[in-house]
């Protein structure tokens, strides 16, 4: 079986490859069995030879009139299926707080425990092997800390990553003084690169490739993060800056006007976060006679710029996407592109790629346009600024209430324009969530008060975006059948849908797991009203995440099922990105693609061609949201450190045998508390009741003479916690607050 290698981050013993059915993870079971392979190496995974298992436990589970000892045996027997929900699901070993990591997201964990079935080698503990490494997609750098190894020629490197194998290296690579003086490099944070790993050694051989700095402070530390996860953070060469247009100011050349359809007399606008600096959407509404209305998208095109095959064109094809940092962007293309020739800035004619409808009151469409443009946004709104208008329908705005706009165009005109909007929008998201489709909002590191999560929805420009990219998908995938690069999104994981459908029926929750639709609703319809109900929500919400698949990029032409393209989310049958190109590559892609299918040319050659492309920008979009969330908590470790510790309510997302994690309120943070970090907690006591997972602690009395006293944790109960700083750099933890009434 082949399949991405996930190594839970909190536990490097467990990793984990889904099973090519998409129904359940497999899991294998300690450092030897991933045979070297790193986190999100794709590998070839294979089930050992009959003759060296055993069963350690004797309470094997029954299927049918089969245990799973005699049913594996059954299916070797004849060559059977060895990716069934059986061997996915329960041939696991027990182990204390044994977590199972979903597609959607890598620090995510599945509460509960496995079968208690193991099938183990002789004392290896060895049920599945990675047999072959396919591809290599680690970057097999890592960031850590150097140990002196005394009468050795070689010194150790610890990675910060535990998933990673701590690494010899040559004494001839340290600083010069580290021998002598290695205790001034305690608190030095260097990166090392893997170069071999030899079959028979628990270490890897490596080379030093840089000193970072002082580890605990944010630039050494965010550069090591990018390090790890490959992200090229370089300055663009001159080479690459040559590809783009040398006399300043730019203007656009007559012969490409008269290529375009010019909308610059159109009343245009942009609304992005007040910060915003890369604008590469604008809209465009006015009613007709009719009584409908005549919809623009506008995205700017930066395919004229980047042309195909150039310099620019491939470093942007290998970053494949910005990545957002909390203190910084690191750009796919150059910033002369991203905020000045590209950017629909206010009152500048730019160059766009547009969709217009023909759209009904109630958001029907009754015709579509696509092709390219030339516009003059006549105002950067903010989302506050919409906001404001949205809420005062009937207010007369100001000009000093707003920022500049185009004296073409007056202020009444555009507030109608954005109510007009906004009243389509409603009707195309009510639509599309009568559909069938799933919104599963999660907050990391946000503010949440008294139990109300903060969301700032960007409804009205979500919508209209949401309905490009689908025109878009529909017009590349008729013109290119298989050629066409698509979004798809598979279903959840069966397994896990009906172990969270017991769950829940057993919390008392009537959630309907059925379609994406039917989940939706009753997430936001079932979890009370009180000031909790938020955090409820949340918290469900993050259970119910643990079973989604990651969506993809993929070529048409790779996929011969087309119920296949199905993007579960949306609850659409064909989906792509088509809105971002200045900080997405697929989205430049599809770009020539709609571009060759007006004029009927032919841009790739081959599935093969697409597929790899696809399957490269995956990787660097998963890369990227793994970096920008390292970077939100290296700068909220740095907060806790530097203004905790921080008091706050928290409530229960799941309980493992001897910790539980917690979502903190105040903070929209996700933690582990182990309990036996908790001063004064005499005694745990963990049970499960069908799946639902519960503990008691029993705290010591302050007087010797009482009775202990006991807590009980659930899914749901609050507690009061604390964050503080640990000793070691940009970490800290949670602690439970011991209840007063206890002390």
């Amino acid at each position: 079986m082949k399949g991405v290698l996930r190594i839970n981050p909190k536990k490097y013993m467990e990793a984990f490859v889904p099973s090519p059915d998409g129904s359940a993870d497999i899991f294998l079971d300690g450092i030897a069995a991933r045979n070297r392979a790193l986190n999100g190496d794709v590998v070839v995974v294979k089930v050992l030879p009959p003759e060296q298992w055993k069963v350690l436990y004797q309470n094997v589970l029954k299927f049918g009139q089969l245990s799973n000892w005699e049913l594996i045996r059954s299916f070797l027997a004849v060559g059977g299926d060895l990716n069934e929900r059986t061997l996915a699901s329960q041939m696991v070993p027990k182990a204390p707080d044994v977590i199972v990591e979903a597609h959607y997201n890598e620090d995510d964990e599945v509460i509960g425990k496995m079968k208690n079935v193991s099938l183990h080698d002789k004392g290896n503990e060895l049920l599945l092997q990675v047999v072959f490494i396919f591809e290599q997609k680690h970057s097999r750098a890592a960031s850590g800390f150097l140990k002196f190894l005394p009468n050795k020629n070689f010194a150790m490197f610890s990675p910060v990553d535990h998933r990673i194998p701590r690494v010899n290296l040559p004494l001839a690579d340290c600083p010069a003084d580290f021998v002598s003086r290695p205790g001034d490099y305690e608190n030095t944070l260097f990166i090392c690169r893997i170069t071999h790993w030899p079959a028979d050694n628990n270490f890897a051989e490596g080379r030093l490739a840089k000193t970072l700095g002082q580890a605990g402070e944010i630039e050494p530390e965010t550069e090591g993060i990018m390090t790890e996860y490959d992200v090229d953070f370089s300055e663009f060469s001159e080479e690459v800056l040559n590809c783009l247009p040398q006399d300043l100011p730019w203007s656009i050349p007559a012969h490409e006007l008269s290529r375009r359809r010019d909308l610059r007399k159109e009343c245009v606008f942009t609304i992005d976060p007040a910060t915003a600096r890369d604008l590469d959407d604008a809209l465009s509404c006015k009613q007709l006679s009719d009584g409908n209305f005549e919809v623009g998208v506008h995205i700017a095109d930066v395919s004229y710029f980047v042309e195909d095959g150039s310099v620019l064109d491939q470093i942007a094809g290998k970053r494949a996407t910005s990545v957002y940092l909390v203190q910084k962007v690191i750009p796919m293309l150059p910033r002369l592109l991203c905020e000045e020739l590209c950017s629909l800035n206010p009152l500048t004619d730019r160059l766009t790629f547009s969709v217009i409808w023909k759209l009904s009151p109630e958001g029907k469409i009754l015709s579509e346009w696509f092709g390219r443009t030339v516009i003059c946004s006549c105002i950067k709104m903010s989302y506050d600024h919409a906001q404001s208008m949205i809420e005062a329908p009937d207010k007369h705005f100001s000009a000093e209430e707003l920022p500049p706009c185009s004296p073409n165009h007056r202020i009444h005109e555009i507030q109608e324009a954005i109510l007009d909007l906004h009243n389509i929008a409603k009707q195309l998201r009510a639509q599309r969530f009568e559909g069938g489709a799933l919104q599963l909002n999660q907050v990391r590191q946000t503010r949440l008060q008294s139990g109300h999560l903060l969301y700032h929805q960007r409804v009205l420009v979500e919508e209209f975006m949401l309905l490009a990219n689908m025109a878009a998908a529909h017009q590349i995938y008729r013109t290119y059948p298989e050629l066409a690069i698509l979004r798809r999104h598979p279903p959840p994981q069966s397994k896990m849908v009906d172990d969270l459908q017991e769950f829940c029926d057993q919390m008392g929750l009537d959630i309907d797991f059925n379609s994406s639709g039917g989940l939706h609703r009753s997430l936001n319809e079932n979890l009370g009203n009180d000031v909790y109900a938020a955090a409820r929500r949340e918290v469900l919400t993050h259970t119910c995440s643990r079973a989604m698949q990651m969506a993809s990029y993929f070529c048409t032409g790779a996929l011969k099922d087309e119920n296949s393209f199905h993007h579960y989310a949306l609850n659409v049958p064909l989906y792509t990105h088509f809105t971002s190109p200045i900080r997405r590559y697929v989205d430049v892609i599809v770009h020539r693609l709609l571009a060759a299918s007006l004029s009927e040319l032919l841009y790739f050659d081959s599935a093969p061609e697409v597929h790899k492309l696809a399957s490269h920008c995956n990787d660097r979009k998963t890369a990227s949201k793994r970096v920008q969330e390292s970077s939100s908590e290296l700068f909220f470790a740095v907060f806790v450190k530097e203004c905790g510790p921080l008091d706050s309510e928290a409530m229960v997302v799941g309980v493992l045998d001897q910790s539980f994690d917690v979502l903190v309120l105040r903070y929209g943070v996700q933690k582990r508390i182990y309990c036996n970090s908790l001063e004064g907690l005499k005694a745990v006591h963990f049970r499960k009741v069908g799946k639902r997972p519960e503990m008691t602690l029993v705290w010591e009395q302050g007087d010797p003479s009482k009775e202990s006293t006991q807590q009980e944790i659930s899914i749901f109960t609050l507690l009061d916690v604390q964050l503080k700083a640990d000793g070691a750099p940009m970490k800290y933890s949670a602690v439970l607050k011991r209840p007063s009434a206890y002390v």
